[in-house]
């Protein structure tokens, strides 16, 4: 996957958020997403120089994309506000994957300055 996104001509940035962003999805777990996302981000940052922090910043938005029923975050949310389970996907979801691309957009727009 890091070779793949190593010759495709998108910001380093973007494709460690995307990379992090779908492994969030098909795993479930955040800490999980994070971490590889980390491991797998590291052979782009090394190709193209850009600053670690905004790298941390990127996969750090990834991992919070699209929490749904793998993730525990969501059943905590779940029971915390006695939501059923379509109101949960309903309402939850959408704002994690509305908070990562904020997240994304911020971090972007940190590497204008940086």
């Amino acid at each position: 996957m890091a070779t793949l996104f190593t010759s495709v001509h998108w910001s380093p940035i973007i494709a460690a958020w995307i990379m992090t962003a779908v492994l969030r999805i098909c795993i479930g777990s955040t800490t999980v997403a994070a971490l590889t996302g980390a491991g797998l981000a590291v052979p782009l940052m090394q190709a193209t120089g850009i600053n670690p922090a905004l790298m941390v910043l990127a996969v750090g938005a990834g991992s919070v994309f699209c929490d749904h029923v793998n993730g525990a975050g969501f059943w905590m949310i779940k029971q915390y506000f006695d939501l059923s389970l379509k109101e949960t996907l309903l309402t939850w979801t959408p704002l994690t994957m509305l908070m990562s691309v904020v997240g994304l957009g911020c971090v972007l727009g940190l590497s204008l300055v940086f």
